[in-house]
């Protein structure tokens, strides 16, 4: 989220009224917003930059408020003030306009056919006859740079530009011209240079560095000129000198250039909207004309006002209140959402204004309703409707085979689900077409240009990264891959794989049948044609010839195992043989996802699950005791004393259902009356184990009570010891035996030496552009030396437009090193490196 900075004596005396700061955080609760932090500049810098920077800097009370990503128009303390006015209701939202110059024609703005290769999209506004103050010029400011780091993306989408009016003329021509042929004089600069000079000058600038690759690889950089061929700004870096705003100016030419004009617009809207009440004429905006290069006309700014109808019983139900519709109504309005009902049945009319871009549904106007009603206003309810919570199948099945595999010996790896159009294709030997895969339509780096259809290339490229490490590597993984589906709405499904891989001097190809072997005995497969699973020889180019087979599992095909092709293994740049195995665990999704896998080997002997029917489980009430610890649940007054005890419990005993829950539910003879509405929660839930309540861990202590007569005679309540342990019926023998096997296993087990835990880590180390020394920059990240690092290998590995990476591996010893604290330690080389990702993170 945002945060918005504002001096808090100023944003009282703008409020009208002072609050105390536990008052003030209050307000901003209920206002949906939160304050962060109370502060100063003085306090920042110290925190920030140490005590003896902080010397000089201000005292001034700061709160650091943060605001939602979407509400634009609470970035500064103009719309912050005006949005808190109207929510107390000490204001009525205002209305802008849009008005005409009062003489004269509006400034017009042409933009030429070459913008069409950088940034084709303009427009602009004045705000004509402004005042400004100190405090003023700084919100203006600080405005334009929130807005820079949030809705522009960081001048990627929209750059704003903002000029003194009474020292430019008008018409100005928005074009794009080669780097070299434009020459002014930039802000803040004391003489004129070269675009070309302008990027080698910023390149160091710690604020305009991070906007230079936006345009720095065009053949042309656009540029704005007035009409006596004075440059206002070259867009998206700097504005020129010449047209600067400072505390006298009186007219303001705002211009926003962008890729995407529906953000230019929004942005132009906040920023006039925001400082039109220092006009003349307060909340009117001056218009200005853009011409398009087709001789397209439009004016700006657009200042649309719209309107939605909703009924006053959707937000009464997605709320969770019960209010009139002219109340709805009321509460709408003070969210700046000017509202009325209609008079048809309960339907409101609420106005969006131009400021509120974030309302694009009726859940947004329902979101703020509930905002001003206070959610601590909401009266808590029980739900009437109770679900219960299961673990997703697939998700359950995946967790059990990676147990499993992880005891056969192999490392579970998880790598990237987005990869190169060459991981899938090329150097696994086929043809990107064939893949059928997702591609993303503007990827930012060439490793990240299709959703992966198989897991194979991830793995093979953690095996490369750590090919140094003791052989066997035996890898495995069980993720999604993404595939084109015409039959779904989005056109794409996700599948989930199992992919198996055994790195050493030898195929090791029995190893992976034998892995397939067990992960269908896991599954309860049987190895035959058509009822069960089989391999059969098949030709795959990823696959050695004559080395591969394809699996099927009741008659259809579920994968493929085999040696990998020696070309696919040099173009991972590894250099012993491979074996792997990747199949679709989908298609046996069924009971099996919903009981522990068996763990009896052979084959032959798997135990067959079975259980019973459901008419085998619903015994007669009778043949249970209904008598428990809680009273007779044949009885509303035991049903009453158990939905108490059940009120903040999910089980009888512990944190999981165990035997003890399910002997109570069969003291209950029918499901209870919802007026036991905990008790009824937990009934279901325990009727959804009947299944396997076999299995369940059994009961701490008794909580049903014998029916028996001769139970009934010769033992009291107050002789029942329900909390009783078996243990103290042990003889004093079976205790001093017990004592000493558990010393000696002890002292045994603290002569072994501690385990290290260690991990093989991947960096990727980026730099700032195609001119940094690698070497150097590679010197700067082996000079990092902690105790238990151990650095690796390393290659340059290219990223796009002849930058290139540094990809180093190391090991570290996990108590020691974190990669948290490795990253910390290479990005203080701000010099050299840019940033610090984790490509691949592996335990050993």
């Amino acid at each position: 989220m945002p945060t918005v900075g504002v001096k808090r004596d100023l944003l009282f005396k703008a409020l009208g009224k002072t609050y105390t700061d536990e008052e003030f955080d209050e307000l901003c609760f209920e206002f949906g917003l939160e304050l962060d932090e109370i502060t100063s500049e003085k306090e920042i810098i110290s925190r920030e930059q140490g005590d003896s920077k902080a010397l000089g800097a201000s005292d001034i009370i700061l709160y650091k408020i943060d605001v939602p990503a979407n509400r634009y128009d609470l970035l500064c303390m103009e719309g912050l003030v005006r949005g808190l006015q109207v929510f107390k209701d000490k204001l009525e939202a205002p209305r802008y306009r849009r008005i005409s110059p009062v003489s004269g024609d509006p400034q017009k703005l042409i933009i030429t056919k070459e913008t069409a290769a950088v940034r084709p999209h303009a427009v602009a506004a004045v705000l004509r006859n402004i005042t400004f103050t100190q405090e003023r010029y700084d919100s203006f400011i600080e405005l334009q740079d929130k807005l820079h780091q949030n809705i522009c993306r960081k001048r990627s989408l929209v750059a704003i530009g903002t000029h003194d009016l009474n020292k430019i003329s008008g018409p100005f021509t928005y074009t794009a011209k080669p780097p070299g042929d434009i020459c002014f004089k930039p802000l803040n600069q004391t003489k004129e240079y070269t675009a070309t000079q302008l990027m080698s000058l910023y390149k160091t600038d710690s604020h305009l560095r991070h906007y230079l690759h936006i345009i720095e690889d065009k053949p042309v950089y656009p540029v704005i000129y007035d009409s006596n061929g004075i440059v206002l700004s070259m867009p998206p870096i700097i504005n020129g000198d010449h047209s600067k705003i400072t505390l006298n100016t009186k007219n303001v030419f705002i211009e926003c250039t962008a890729t995407d004009v529906t953000k230019a617009k929004i942005v132009l809207d906040m920023m006039v909207t925001m400082f039109s009440e220092y006009c003349a004429q307060p909340f009117t905006v001056e218009e200005a004309e853009v011409v398009y290069q087709n001789g397209k006309t439009c004016i700006y700014p657009e200042l649309a006002y719209r309107k939605e109808k909703l009924s006053s019983e959707f937000i009464n139900k997605k709320v969770g209140i019960n209010e009139s519709t002219e109340k709805i109504a009321q509460l709408l309005t003070r969210m700046c959402l000017r509202s009325q009902a209609t008079g048809d049945g309960d339907e409101i009319e609420v106005e969006i204004p131009p400021t509120r871009s974030d309302v694009i549904h009726a859940c947004d106007i329902m979101e703020d309703a509930a905002i001003a009603y206070g959610f601590n206003n909401i009266v808590r309810t029980t739900p009437r409707t109770y679900t219960i919570a299961n673990q997703f199948p697939l998700n359950k099945l995946t967790e059990l085979l990676r147990q499993e595999l992880a005891s056969a010996g192999f490392t579970e790896a998880l790598n990237f689900a987005l990869c190169s159009q060459e991981d899938i294709a090329e150097k696994l030997g086929k043809k990107i077409s064939e893949t059928r895969a997702i591609h993303i339509s503007n990827p930012k780096t060439a490793e990240f240009q299709v959703a992966r259809t198989t897991l194979l290339p991830g793995l093979l490229k953690t095996i490369a990264a750590n090919r140094k490490m003791p052989l066997p590597l035996k890898l495995f993984e069980i993720s999604d891959v993404v595939l084109k589906d015409e039959t779904r709405d989005v056109g794409a499904r996700n599948s989930r794989r199992f992919c198996a891989i055994y790195y050493n001097k030898s195929p090791g190809f029995e190893v992976i049948h034998g892995l397939l072997d067990r992960t269908m005995q896991l599954l309860e497969v049987k190895p035959a044609r058509g009822v069960g699973y089989h391999i059969q020889a098949a030709d795959d180019s990823t696959f050695f010839p004559g080395r591969c087979a394809e699996i099927f599992a009741y008659g259809k095909s579920i994968g493929h195992l085999g040696v990998l092709h020696p070309d696919v293994i040099n173009r991972f740049e590894l250099t012993m043989p491979c074996s792997a195995l990747e199949i679709d665990i989908e298609p046996f999704l069924g009971h099996t996802a919903e009981t522990p896998l068996t763990h009896d080997v052979p084959m032959q002997e798997v135990i067959k699950h079975k259980f019973p029917m459901q008419d085998e489980s619903q015994q007669s009430p009778s043949s249970h005791p209904t008598k428990t610890v809680f009273g007779d649940m044949s009885t509303p007054a035991g049903l009453k004393a158990l939905n108490g005890f059940l009120a903040d419990k999910s089980y009888i005993e512990g944190f999981v259902a165990s035997q003890a829950d399910t002997a109570v539910f069969d003291a209950i003879s029918s499901a209870p009356s919802p007026t036991f509405c905990h008790l009824l929660r937990w009934y279901n839930h325990i009727k959804t184990f009947q299944r396997e309540r076999a299995g369940l861990p059994p009961a701490k202590s008794q909580f049903v009570l014998s029916a028996s007569p001769l139970a009934s005679t010769n033992t009291s309540d107050d002789e029942i010891d329900l909390f009783g342990s078996d243990d103290e019926v042990e003889s004093a023998e079976a205790a001093r035996i017990k004592e000493q096997r558990l010393a000696e296993y002890a002292a045994k087990k603290s002569k072994k030496p501690a385990v290290i835990a260690k991990s093989s880590i991947l960096l990727d180390v980026k730099p700032w552009d195609d001119e940094t020394d690698m070497a150097k920059l590679e010197e700067c990240v082996r000079s990092v030396s902690m105790e238990g690092l151990l650095w690796g290998q390393s290659k340059l590995v290219p990223v796009g437009y002849g930058i290139k990476k540094l990809q180093i591996g190391c090991v570290v010893e996990d108590d020691k090193v974190g990669t948290d604290l490795l990253e910390e330690a290479i990005t203080a080389f701000e010099e050299y490196v840019q940033s610090v990702d984790v490509a691949a993170f592996n335990k050993i």
